[in-house]
C-alpha cells in the first residue's frame, strides 16, 4: 500500500513543533502548514489524505479551509484540532465542513490525538478500496 500523507495546519508553532515531535514515529508522511494559504498550496503539491486543522487562525479560519478543502479535495477526510468548543461552532465546522472528528485542545497525543488521526486514514483506505471495487 502506498503511503498516505497526513496534512496539520495550526497557526501556533508550539503546537505544530508538539506535533513533530509527537508523531514522529507514526508510519505516514507528515506535512506542516501554518496558516490555511500555505495549507492550500501544500494540497496543490502533495496528494494528501487526510487533514487536521485549528479552528482559530487569522486571516483564514479553519472551517473556511476545510470548506475549501471539501470542494476542491473531496476526498481528503477532514479533522479538527481546535481549544475552541463553543457549540455551534463545533456544530457548524461538522456540518458545513464535514468533519470527520473534533479533538480539542489540549489533547491526550497515544490515547486520543494518534488513534483519530490513524482511524481518518483507515476511513480514507476504506473509502478508496470499496470505490476501487465498484
Amino acid at each position: 500500500m502506498e503511503m498516505r500523507t497526513v496534512l496539520f495546519v495550526d497557526d501556533d508553532k508550539l503546537v505544530l513543533s508538539s506535533l513533530k515531535r509527537g508523531l514522529i514515529d507514526e508510519e505516514y508522511n507528515k506535512l506542516f502548514a501554518e496558516s490555511g494559504q500555505e495549507a492550500l498550496s501544500l494540497l496543490e503539491k502533495y496528494e494528501v489524505n487526510v487533514i487536521v486543522s485549528d479552528m482559530r487562525m487569522p486571516e483564514m479560519d479553519g472551517l473556511t479551509l476545510l470548506k475549501r478543502v471539501r470542494e476542491k479535495y473531496p476526498t481528503v477526510v477532514r479533522m479538527v484540532l481546535s481549544g475552541y468548543t463553543e457549540i455551534n461552532t463545533l456544530l457548524t465546522a461538522i456540518n458545513e465542513g464535514e468533519i470527520f472528528r473534533f479533538i480539542t485542545k489540549p489533547w491526550q497525543m497515544e490515547e486520543e490525538f494518534k488513534p483519530a488521526v490513524r482511524q481518518a486514514l483507515e476511513f480514507y483506505n476504506s473509502r478508496e478500496h470499496s470505490t476501487v471495487e465498484k
